[in-house]
């Protein structure tokens, strides 16, 4: 299937368009933000586009305040049997207060925190949040070094921190690169799709056709695991 990709702006509303091999014209609200992202018969043109976003910009508007007040990823209370991910793969939490150095370890499917004793709950969502960004530490550098190869691109500095909206940047100037640190509890694919997106942004700035055309030469499902990972919140501290 032949795809073409650019953006536009309706109204002040930020839209990703994809020109595909399709019949009729198909508009998508999707979490965690309310980004819209059209899909569109490749006869039609941008402001064939423009105009039908403004036609349902009603319901866009509804799809995405029903978005910005549906109910969120509870807060983490930090205690045992709570569910949390690891790779995308859900595990149970087992809290362990004992003397010694605090750390993480998965033992089959729990994830056990060793706590020191009177350690609240904070400290123990600290010690969850630095063992995922140590996670991250070990994943990232050999998928940057084997799509370096690939593109034919230099990433002189990459960083993790929490995005409240975005699962990765890239500072085109400068070569660095930031990644969320939710990546962590996501599939490995995801992980993989970040930062291939996030390099090709060295070699094409914006979205546009070029851009979609580096990234089906390079990863050819990445829409999917693009869509996989738009369907998935963030956690409810990175969405206030």
């Amino acid at each position: 299937m032949s795809i073409t990709s650019t953006r536009i702006t309706v109204l002040g509303i930020d839209v990703q368009v994809e020109f595909k091999d399709i019949k009729n014209l198909h508009i998508g609200v999707y979490p965690p933000v309310g980004r819209v992202r059209v899909a569109a018969p490749q006869r039609m043109d941008d402001d064939q586009v423009r105009l039908a976003v403004i036609q349902r910009l009603p319901w866009i508007r509804r799809q995405q305040d029903e978005l910005r007040s549906a109910r969120r990823q509870s807060v983490r209370e930090m205690v045992g049997g709570e569910s949390h991910y690891s790779w995308g793969v859900r595990r149970r939490l087992k809290v362990v207060e004992r003397p010694g150095r605090p750390h993480v370890e998965i033992d089959g499917d729990r994830l056990v925190l060793y706590a020191l004793p009177g350690t609240d709950d904070q400290g123990r969502r600290d010690l969850l949040d630095q063992w995922y960004r140590e996670q991250l530490r070990r994943a990232v550098p050999p998928l940057i070094e084997r799509w370096e190869a690939k593109l034919g691109v230099s990433v002189p500095w990459w960083g993790i921190r929490r995005m409240k909206t975005k699962w990765g940047s890239c500072n085109q100037e400068t070569g660095r690169l930031w990644f969320n640190s939710e990546l962590a509890k996501k599939h490995p694919a995801s992980l993989e799709y970040v930062i291939v997106h996030e390099m090709t942004h060295l070699l094409e700035r914006g979205h546009g056709p070029r851009f979609a055309r580096l990234m089906d030469s390079c990863l050819p499902d990445w829409r999917s695991r693009r869509d996989d990972l738009d369907a998935e919140p963030l956690a409810d501290e990175l969405w206030t």
